[in-house]
């Protein structure tokens, strides 16, 4: 299990990166259930640079939310590469942000098959100059897997930042 603390810990270098950048981000979460919202405004200030987000659990609000594409969901699913960079794009626009993070996965314990088996997670970013988006599987308890995939967004928002300065 992830420490609490170590999450908030990152929450907070993605704060101090988002402002000393002068970005602003949005967050597009579905089997993290708004643990990445969550964790972001755990720090006085994040009201400087985090606009909100959006808990589109269904694939009916990802559509009607964050415009992600029928033909995507029907092609690759609610979990895919593809959904989780459709995701990230559309809450940027959504929220009008200049950065974005998007999760998608099976947290479990049920819900998995072969082809997507229970923790296997698709982290997006996206931001004016393009999108970047990461494949994980976890092994834990779906705390352990949602924790892991809040992380996962969240180091992926640092190495974006990095690359933006």
């Amino acid at each position: 299990m992830i420490d609490t603390d170590a999450l908030v810990a990152i929450a907070q270098r993605v704060q101090v990166a988002c402002i000393d950048s002068g970005l602003t981000l949005a967050t597009a979460e579905s089997c993290t259930g708004g643990l990445i919202g969550h964790l972001l405004t755990e720090i006085a200030g994040s009201s400087g640079y985090y606009a909100g987000g959006a808990i589109t659990y269904s694939d009916a609000l990802k559509r009607r939310l964050l415009d992600v594409p029928d033909a995507t969901l029907q092609a690759h699913g609610a979990v895919s590469a593809q959904t989780a960079v459709a995701m990230a794009d559309g809450v940027r626009r959504t929220f009008g942000t200049d950065l974005s993070v998007a999760a998608t996965g099976i947290a479990g314990p049920a819900g998995g098959s072969a082809g997507k088996p229970v923790g296997l997670t698709y982290v997006a970013v996206a931001d004016a100059s393009g999108q970047d988006v990461r494949r994980f599987l976890w092994g834990g308890d779906r705390s352990e897997n949602k924790q892991a995939s809040a992380a996962a967004a969240l180091e992926l928002l640092l190495d974006r930042l990095r690359i933006a300065r």
